[in-house]
């Protein structure tokens, strides 16, 4: 009972100074209040400091040359202050894996863990990071030049930012499990010789996070449903630009941003404990 009234102080403060930070809108701020209660009632400072780090080092990082940024957000999903939507499909996967680590402890459920949260960190780091490269970024799928932010775009400047986020987490999984003192062994989930040790967690996360951000571009650059500006002519990810309805482009229509975060990092988690078992 303890955990759970300090996971709710700890994640209500949080959440309340991310408001008044414009870090998250209302319904954001309520998301992960409640996020954050669980993550560390029903988990410990593993779970609930990997989330913390992921969206402080994310938010700071989106308050970089912030005027840029509000420009390219005009015409893409993303946004620098987060609501509900986000908030969850960005935590929701990690929460269900801290609710089911609860139930039934097995060290599987952490490696994915530190999947899914190194993979929507590399994302954001990506994304903040690679908006601000002086090239443009190219498609994943053909090469061809696109427009700063634009789903499905990668360049070398992002891909570096989300290989230090995905491998920070991974560090910081390893830090955290030392100092709650947490054990990860287990002869179940197909390791060589039998045992896991927390010292794979650094590979774990570089490993799960890069390949969860490039499922996102991806999907961004293929199923992801993206919508044309009818007075600019832009491609954006909104239903309203430049004061005006949108018009369906492509993409399968119920394939927001939102989901396709979601999706990615399942994909990040599966590749971690792939990893693992090969």
């Amino acid at each position: 009972m303890l955990d759970w009234l300090i996971g709710a102080v700890c994640a209500g403060l949080i959440a309340v100074l991310a408001y008044k930070k414009q870090w998250l809108s209302g319904s954001g701020a309520y998301a992960a209040g409640i996020m954050g209660t669980i993550y560390y009632g029903a988990g410990n400072l593993l779970w609930f400091g990997l989330l913390i780090l992921f969206f402080i080092s994310g938010s700071l990082l989106s308050k970089m040359k912030g005027e840029r940024k509000r420009k390219l957000e005009q015409d893409y999903a993303k946004t620098s202050r987060r609501d509900a939507g986000q908030v969850f499909a960005n935590g929701g996967l990690g929460m269900i894996l801290c609710l089911g680590h609860a139930w039934i402890p097995h060290p599987a459920w952490i490696y994915a863990f530190v999947g899914v949260m190194a993979t929507v960190t590399a994302d954001t780091w990506a994304t903040e990071w690679g908006s601000l490269s002086r090239k443009p970024p190219r498609s994943v799928l053909n090469g061809r030049i696109l427009e700063a932010g634009a789903s499905g775009g990668v360049s070398v400047r992002g891909t570096v930012a989300a290989a230090i986020g995905a491998l920070m987490i991974g560090l910081a999984a390893w830090a955290f499990s030392l100092w709650s003192g947490v054990s990860i062994e287990s002869s179940s989930v197909g390791a060589k010789d039998g045992i896991l040790t927390i010292g794979l967690l650094p590979l774990v996360g570089l490993v799960g996070g890069l390949a969860g951000c490039f499922a996102d571009s991806f999907l961004g650059a293929t199923v992801q449903v993206m919508y044309q500006c009818e007075v600019c002519g832009k491609v954006v990810e909104t239903r309203v630009h430049c004061n005006r309805p949108t018009s369906y482009l492509r993409g399968w229509r119920w394939m927001s941003n939102d989901i396709v975060n979601g999706l990615s990092s399942i994909i990040g988690g599966v590749v971690a404990l792939i990893f693992l078992w090969v």
